[in-house]
């Protein structure tokens, strides 16, 4: 079969090499997915450029959700069907023809659902269901500030928010990425570069702060948003676009009795009844035409590399998709 192998970590888009390797096999509680699509995420540039933040090995292929139908499963698997249209969250694999998953967390799609749109919500969809209905429980009347809010995650909090009756405000930093936020039912939207964040916030909430605050880009925007978060309020942080944050996290909650985590979504894969709690209540929220899944643009194998440069371009709003098998 034909995937992407990543042989050694590096900067360089042209590590995402195009390669003929053996199709994997079937454990005992595993199924086989014949990839039709394969959703790109900023963790899939890191683990390309050797910085994501859980321990893994090289040579690898990317890729962490996929769609596409059973083509092959274990003994053990009882539910699923050779020839079953499907999405799932995979440890790596997913830029492949064929990929391995474990069979307890992968849902069959509803009748009518494109696997196109079944590739590109795992990941930041259920990253914001759990953030705002696990991790903190975000309540109506409640604001939340969304750093990043045109982007993928963002623009599911957003939406997930809203129908949640919270309040929302976000962040951007480029001006364009502000409007598909808006559409969504965004409050505000602030501009990172023109604005100081944290005054307009205090400004918006009459000087109180958000009650919950997500954080996608790390570094000193990370330092800087406890400002903007009340007392007793919540951060939860999930990646480090703009790098590194500080380390002394104890110091920043202590001063208005926050509470803070940084939130991995493959650890909900330990947790199958949780995981299809999650994917239930998304994949019916695009059924009934509240949530929509923004797909910018797909991409081929051979054009991985092309897709990655655009992601970490960091000026798209929505989606990008590798096509692999399409369907």
């Amino acid at each position: 079969m034909r995937a992407i192998v990543v042989d050694t970590p590096s900067d360089q888009l042209d590590a995402l090499q195009v390669r003929d390797v053996p199709e994997p096999v079937a454990g005992c509680e595993e199924i086989l997915i014949k990839v039709a699509y394969c959703g790109c995420n900023w963790a899939d540039t890191q683990v390309r450029s050797g910085i994501y933040p859980h321990h893994i090995n090289y040579p690898l292929i990317p890729g962490m959700e996929v769609s596409g139908t059973v083509s092959a499963k274990g003994k053990a698997v009882t539910g699923l069907s050779v020839g079953d249209r499907v999405t799932t969250l995979v440890s790596g694999g997913g830029y492949a023809e064929v990929c391995a998953a474990d069979a307890s967390v992968v849902t069959r799609l509803p009748h009518g659902m494109g696997l196109d749109v079944a590739a590109a919500y795992p990941v930041q969809a259920l990253t914001a269901y759990y953030m705002l209905h696990t991790v903190y429980k975000l309540r109506a009347g409640e604001t939340v500030l969304v750093h990043a809010a045109g982007g993928g995650v963002g623009l599911f909090v957003t939406q997930l928010a809203v129908r949640l009756g919270a309040r929302v405000i976000g962040t951007v930093g480029t001006p364009g990425k502000e409007n598909l936020a808006l559409r969504y039912g965004a409050d505000t939207v602030i501009n990172l570069n023109e604005t100081n964040f944290v005054s307009t916030v205090l400004e918006l909430t009459d000087g109180k702060g958000v009650d919950l605050a997500i954080d996608s880009l790390g570094a000193k925007t990370l330092d800087r948003t406890f400002d903007a978060v009340r007392f007793l309020g919540g951060i939860i942080n999930i990646g480090e676009a703009e790098g590194t944050p500080f380390k002394n996290i104890r110091d920043r909650v202590l001063a208005r009795s926050q509470s803070f985590t940084r939130i991995s979504i493959h650890h909900m894969l330990g947790l199958p009844d949780l995981w299809h709690e999650g994917n239930d209540y998304l994949l019916r929220g695009v059924g009934e035409g509240w949530l929509d899944v923004p797909i910018v643009k797909r991409f081929s194998l051979e054009r991985a590399h092309d897709m990655h440069a655009e992601i970490q371009g960091r000026g798209i709003s929505g989606k990008l998709l590798l096509e692999v098998g399409g369907g």
